[in-house]
């Protein structure tokens, strides 16, 4: 995380809305080994998520700590937005990350697993009809069950970064915003949100 405590996001609940709203995750663990993964935040202190059997970072999982990294929207902030002398390009973002054990989860739970990642995502695509595993043939849910690996990251620590330009006077913020929204409005509209916060 961002060494300038200007930057820190200490709300637990928000960083958890985050992980749960972005939902793709970079999962790091002993090895070093490194996986990309689908998340479900599973309560206040577990996330969830799952890999496929032959993914290299497997036999580097189970029964060892992990580092859970979820980027959010970033952009390039040009030092000419800012509208005064002497600045430099910085780069803006949201990030978390979530520390902890990690568990094998078993069939059940990895069903469940599943059951929950599609229900919240299915949920997005409304008006769209929910996909289930009900729409699958008998058996053939069970069948695919078996190609991948669940884990459960019990957080021990949960870290963020919201880095939108804290440090900066108002008008600089508010000057690099305006620059910066036609090339990326939602990093804007989080630095616009931010200065009122």
């Amino acid at each position: 995380m961002h060494p300038n405590r200007a930057f820190a996001w200490a709300d637990r609940k928000a960083m958890l809305a985050f992980l749960a709203a972005r939902a793709f995750c970079t999962i790091c663990a002993d090895g070093p080994a490194v996986a990309h993964a689908p998340v479900v935040v599973a309560g206040p202190d577990r996330l969830r998520f799952h890999l496929s059997r032959g993914n290299g970072a497997v036999p580097s999982l189970d029964g060892k700590r992990a580092i859970l990294s979820c980027l959010g929207p970033d952009a390039y902030v040009s030092p000419d937005w800012y509208g005064t002398e002497d600045q430099v390009p910085t780069w803006n973002y949201l990030a978390v990350e979530a520390e902890g054990s990690l568990r094998r989860l078993d069939e059940v739970e990895l069903a469940g697993l599943l059951d929950d990642l599609s229900a919240a995502h299915e949920r997005r695509l409304a008006p769209k009809p929910a996909w289930t595993r009900d729409k699958m043939t008998s058996g053939r849910f069970e069948a695919m069950l078996k190609a991948i690996v669940g884990y459960e990251l019990v957080i021990e620590e949960l870290r963020g970064t919201r880095k939108l330009g804290q440090t900066k006077q108002a008008d600089e913020r508010e000057n690099a915003a305006q620059g910066l929204a036609p090339f990326h409005p939602e990093m804007a509209a989080l630095m616009r949100r931010e200065r009122s916060a």
